[in-house]
This record gives C-alpha cells, sequence and structure tokens, in this order.
C-alpha cells in the first residue's frame, strides 16, 4: 500500500506524512513548504516533492486587493494538483486537501487510484451560509471565492472518502446531501511533548484565546461578554493576529484587562496555556479547532461552542462545557461558574489534560488513519 499526500501550505498534513512513513506507506509528501523546512518534522527528503514558487506566490497575495488575491487563490490550486497528479503513477491512494485537489481527482478516476479528500472544516456550504449572516449582522459585505466554492463542491462527488474531523462537520456534510458512508471521522492530535504544562506563578483568574480575533472566531461574544462580567482579578489573554474588521468592537468593548499579545511561536504556547485557568472557543464554525487540544494538553478546562469538535473532545461537564454558537449570556455564565469554583475548574483541567493523553495524540491520529486506509485498501483490492 502506498499513499500520495498533497498540500498547499501544511495544515495537519506533515503530522498525517510523519505517521504514515512510520508505517512506510508515505510515497510522497506533495507541498508548496520548502524541502528544508517540511523536514523538520522528520519525513525523509525522498519522500519530499516541493513547489516552493507556489509557496511565494501563496505568501504573497494575501497583500493584493481582493479580485488579485482570488486570482492567484485558483492559479495556486490548479497548477498545484496538476502537478500532484503527476505523482499519481506510483501510489495506490491519493489523500488531497479541499479547494486544491480537483485536477489531481479528476487524473485519479481515469486511473483508477482511491482519493481521500481532506476537509479541515464544515460543508463549504454551510460554511459560506453562516459566515455570510454573521457578517451581514455586522453590516459589512462577507466576500467570497465562488471559484474554490464550486471546485469544493465538485471536489465532495469526486472524492471516494472525505475525512474530517469532528462529529459538528459530518452533520453537515449529511445535511447536504452526502452519504455517511463516505465520511471517515478522524478527530485531530496535539504533540504532548512540546503541549505541557508548567507551573502557574499567581492566582490571576485567566480566560485565554488562541487563534485569529474575527468575526468567524466569535471574538466579538467573547469580548464583550468579559467586558460585561467585569470580574475583579479576572483576565483576557488574547494570542493571535487581529482582523481590522474587529478594531471597532476592540474599542467598544476596551478593557485594561484584555492582553493582547499578538502572534508567538507554537513551541511558546504552552507557557501562555500554563498561566490561565480556562480555554474559551467561540467560534461560530470551524471543524476542529486544535488549539482547543493544546489548551486541554496543559491543563485547562474548555469551553467551546458546538461547532468547534469540541463536543469530541470533552464530556459537557466534566472536562469543560459546550455552549451554543452566538450565545453571550452561556458565555459569561460558563466563565462565572468556572471563576466561583476555582477549584473544581482546576479540577476539570486535570481531566482535560488526561483526556487527551489517551486518544489524542498525533500518533493516535495516525493510528486511527493507516486503519481507514487499511480497511479501504482491503475493500478495493
Amino acid at each position: 500500500m502506498k499513499i500520495n499526500i498533497a498540500v498547499v501550505g501544511r495544515f495537519h498534513a506533515f503530522n498525517l506524512a510523519k505517521q504514515l512513513e512510520n508505517y512506510a506507506v508515505l510515497n510522497k509528501l506533495i507541498t508548496t513548504y520548502p524541502k528544508n523546512i517540511t523536514k523538520r518534522w522528520g519525513i525523509s527528503l525522498k519522500h519530499i516533492e516541493s513547489e516552493v514558487f507556489l509557496e511565494i506566490l501563496r505568501r504573497y497575495k494575501d497583500k493584493l486587493p481582493f479580485f488579485t488575491n482570488n486570482f492567484l487563490t485558483t492559479f495556486i490550486q490548479k497548477e498545484h494538483a496538476k502537478n500532484s497528479a503527476n505523482y499519481l503513477k506510483e501510489c495506490d491512494m491519493h489523500i488531497g486537501w479541499s479547494g486544491s485537489s480537483l485536477e489531481t481527482f479528476i487524473k485519479a478516476k481515469q486511473l483508477g487510484k482511491i482519493t481521500i479528500l481532506e476537509r479541515g472544516s464544515s460543508h463549504y456550504n454551510y460554511q459560506m451560509q453562516i459566515l455570510s449572516e454573521e457578517y451581514e449582522k455586522f453590516g459589512i459585505k462577507f466576500k467570497v471565492n465562488y471559484t474554490t466554492w464550486q471546485r469544493e463542491l465538485l471536489e465532495y462527488e469526486l472524492a471516494d472518502y472525505i475525512s474530517i474531523p469532528s462529529s459538528f462537520v459530518k452533520r453537515t456534510f449529511i445535511e447536504q446531501g452526502i452519504p455517511e458512508s463516505k465520511l471517515l471521522v478522524n478527530p485531530y492530535g496535539v504533540d504532548l511533548s512540546e503541549f505541557k504544562q508548567v507551573k502557574k506563578e499567581d492566582d490571576v483568574f485567566r480566560i485565554i484565546y488562541v487563534g485569529g480575533l474575527t468575526l468567524q472566531k466569535g471574538s466579538h461574544y467573547m469580548l464583550q461578554a468579559f467586558h460585561e462580567l467585569n470580574l475583579s482579578n479576572c483576565e483576557l489573554w488574547h494570542i493571535g493576529s487581529v482582523k481590522d474588521e474587529m478594531q471597532g468592537t476592540i474599542q467598544t468593548y476596551k478593557n485594561d484587562n484584555i492582553k493582547f499579545f499578538g502572534h508567538q511561536p507554537q513551541n511558546k504556547l504552552y507557557k501562555y496555556y500554563s498561566q490561565c485557568s480556562l480555554f474559551l472557543m467561540p467560534s461560530i464554525q470551524e471543524g476542529m479547532s486544535m488549539v482547543q487540544l493544546q489548551a486541554m494538553a496543559c491543563g485547562l478546562p474548555l469551553v467551546c461552542t458546538t461547532n468547534t469538535g469540541g463536543d469530541d473532545l470533552i464530556e459537557n461537564g466534566e472536562e469543560g462545557f459546550v455552549i451554543p454558537i452566538r450565545d453571550i449570556n452561556a458565555i459569561k455564565e460558563k466563565i462565572l461558574f468556572l471563576y466561583n469554583n476555582q477549584e473544581l475548574c482546576k479540577e476539570m483541567g486535570i481531566k482535560a489534560k488526561k483526556r487527551v493523553s489517551s486518544g489524542f495524540s498525533w500518533e493516535d491520529y495516525g493510528n486511527r488513519y493507516v486503519e481507514n486506509l487499511e480497511k479501504i485498501y482491503e475493500k478495493n483490492k
């Protein structure tokens, strides 16, 4: 059994590639990342095919106007997919990322190869609908790349299987008419050697959120809830980029106890998690936010919405709480409960750490993936 993986950028493809290499089934990892960076994940150079020019374009395009950005995004997706198709003859199965696999899958069908589409978020129709609604509420035009949307829907049809990270994503695909038999649910993992808990240095009750401050992430609900609670000896920490769309909200709920740390290296994040009391993930939609796993590995209970994949990670009321999207009162209620019951909060954090230590490492993720691949391979022999 020989497996190809193709991805624009990195995502969790490198973690998957390493696990497949450990099983001696990886044929090629085709990525836009340079080889010298990709090999840091412990992947053998002989398995790496690099498209550096496309990576340069990918990083440059965000500085360009929307329509030019869209044009380059489509160009990168197509060129990557065409290039990936050149390695199909050497493999039995091809794993490609959504949006940038269409041409590969068309060629794979001609060659009789098995295809698996990696989709990290909800069904594209659902994603576009819920985000359009959210932006409309704030009077902001939601920009849509219709070419990518069309490519995604065609890939869903062509793929033999679609690998997704959570029950939430599965629900959105089934609602859109995708057969359940086509869906492979496999929650992501976390590097337990990198994300470890260290001693908290003070008694400040801290809520932490890691990720972009955006409308998609529900950041506006988080900021409003924290502002209205106005708790003493309590801080909200944010790590990540801040979108222009959030500047008004930040000014509205300006608070000296909200700390913005900007982007931080991944290998430093455990230090920030460890100085906090709970992790909040108020997203409107995403497949499975991996920062949730990171925070849990560092001993934090999780407060997350139903649309983050968090309900696959925790049992409600044990390792944290699952709340509805867009519910400011629910955010306030859970923060206040944990603030008023800080020993229980710590106990839930201990449970969260134990939970991810068994079943949610990258090795566990790889084991589940290979088990799926073996079943598919045997079925199609």
